[in-house]
């Protein structure tokens, strides 16, 4: 991200506030359209000019009938000609066209422009049209920093994960695109709450980052302090791109404006055909319309579900109450999301503290459910402030794997995050995450034993005769420092001897004044 592309971004957001729309939510709405319609002219013009190169035919955006609804060919009417095109036809041809490489037709059935002036509009598309698009390095980031201006909680209480907390959990888990014997593997990442798609997008950029296109194998599993085990000769991501691209991310959510975020964030991070859906994914019906997905479907889950929430029971499907009885969201997604996981499949998921200590006879089942039916491999405890600005509320990070149980548990007291923990959110300089990963990556049972370090394992059997309880305080050693205090009468009289001193110095003021 360049200082330039920042200053473009932050001038489109202050010319649609001064145009009347002030929302976040509607302001980066309104710019995904636009930045939708241009995406859609550039990959038509991208596939028109490969067949006259092959020769090969392709399922063409617009008809012949539809070229005028190109952005190369209305950005350059007049204003007030303009707003009625995109208005009326533009959006129609949204919720129609389904070869925009992504299910934008399915999202896009409520879309409706909400800029009424068509000077905004006019100054809007010509601002879209001058960001870098067509630059791969730069169109990703230039969207993620739209979305960091997201401080808007969503209709049914979604936020944005920091972008540092997702990939830090992307980081924990390790998607593997080879197994330990240089074979290829192809895993299928979940969402089951994607919001605006960031834990997709941070896990296809791990792959991108640690299998880059080179004539070496490595075996990521073998990973040693210096590096990755060189273990065979090939083409590390060129046999996967196409997995990538259309078949291994799946994000769902039942908002649509923030599947529109995910499906826009993905598409500009170089996934042509994300599968993102419209989908509450607690209830009967994503079982009916997802089968393979919803029971056994993934490979690796990595979530932020909606918390404090509450669902009633018609409207959970049968099968989770029988895990976790309850009407509680925070529960119920715990649940699902082992639904979703295949056996021997792993997930990295954000809980708010009252998963890992509360006290009710559902909380107590799920927990029992991770340790005695699953193997809980880690509790990371965040600071709170991590999700500012929008909630207060302590999380923490629970990374387990479907079936088998449990043996020992690693604990890590994260205490910073490398971001002030107000609502500013600035870069600071202290930061565990790093530590906490190094540890995680290197950990041994048999010497991570001091409960006065922010990192030391627990046994399931401990856990077990604590009630299950899953709280750092429940574990961790607190070294308190004894502080030597003078007697209360020698500290009186040094407050004594002030009081005379004040006194005086008041007296000789008063005599100056007369």
């Amino acid at each position: 991200m360049t200082s330039d592309i920042k200053r473009r971004i932050d001038a489109l957001w202050t010319e649609f506030c001064q145009g009347g729309i002030t929302n976040p939510l509607a302001v980066i709405d309104q710019i995904s359209f636009l930045i939708h319609a241009r995406l859609l002219d550039l990959n038509e013009t991208r596939d028109e000019n490969r067949e006259i190169r092959t020769g090969e035919p392709f399922e063409h955006r617009f008809k012949k009938d539809e070229q005028h609804l190109r952005w190369s060919r209305f950005r350059h009417l007049e204003a007030a000609e303009m707003l009625p095109l995109v208005q009326d036809e533009v959006f129609r041809h949204f919720r129609t066209t389904s070869a925009s490489g992504a299910t934008f037709s399915e999202l896009m059935k409520d879309a409706k422009l909400m800029i009424q002036k068509p000077e905004l509009l006019a100054k809007a598309v010509n601002m879209v049209h001058e960001l870098p698009l067509t630059e791969s390095g730069a169109k990703g980031d230039l969207y993620e920093y739209l979305l960091s201006m997201l401080t808007t909680v969503g209709t049914y209480g979604q936020f944005r994960t920091p972008r540092h907390i997702a990939r830090f959990m992307v980081d924990l888990v390790e998607p593997n695109l080879w197994d330990k014997d240089g074979n290829p593997l192809f895993p299928v990442v979940g969402d089951p709450s994607c919001g605006t798609g960031g834990f997709l997008v941070s896990a296809m950029e791990f792959l991108f980052e640690t299998y880059p296109s080179t004539k070496a194998v490595f075996d990521c599993a073998g990973r040693e302090p210096g590096g990755m085990r060189k273990v065979g000769a090939g083409n590390l991501l060129e046999i996967h791109r196409e997995h990538i691209r259309s078949g291994m991310l799946h994000g769902f959510d039942f908002d649509v404006i923030m599947l529109r975020f995910a499906a826009i964030n993905l598409l500009l991070h170089g996934v042509d055909a994300p599968e993102i859906h419209c989908q509450n994914t607690l209830g009967p019906e994503f079982l009916d319309k997802f089968p393979s997905k919803a029971r056994e479907g993934f490979e690796l889950v990595l979530s932020n579900p909606p918390y404090e929430g509450m669902q009633e029971f018609e409207n959970v499907h049968y099968g989770l109450l029988r895990q976790v009885k309850t009407k509680k969201t925070e529960l119920l997604f715990i649940a699902l999301i082992l639904r979703m996981l295949k056996e021997g499949g792993r997930a990295a998921v954000i809980v708010p503290d009252g998963v890992l200590s509360g006290f009710s006879r559902e909380h107590l089942q799920l927990r029992r459910l991770l340790v005695d039916q699953n193997r809980l491999e880690a509790v990371i405890s965040l600071p709170s402030g991590v999700f500012k600005p929008y909630a207060d509320d302590s999380t923490g990070i629970l990374v387990f794997t479907k079936g088998g149980h449990t043996e020992s548990t690693f604990f890590y007291d994260v205490q910073a995050d490398g971001r002030s923990l107000d609502y500013k959110r600035e870069p600071v300089g202290e930061n565990d995450l790093p530590d906490c990963l190094a540890r995680w990556r290197f950990r041994d049972e048999a010497t991570d034993t001091d409960r006065t370090s922010k990192a030391f394992f627990v046994s399931a059997e401990e856990i077990r005769e604590s009630a299950y309880d899953l709280s750092q305080s429940r574990y961790k050693e607190l070294v308190y420092e004894t502080e030597q205090y003078d007697p209360p009468r020698v500290i009186l009289g040094r407050i004594n001897v002030l009081n005379e001193e004040i006194a005086h110095d008041i007296s000789e003021m008063e005599e100056m004044l007369g």
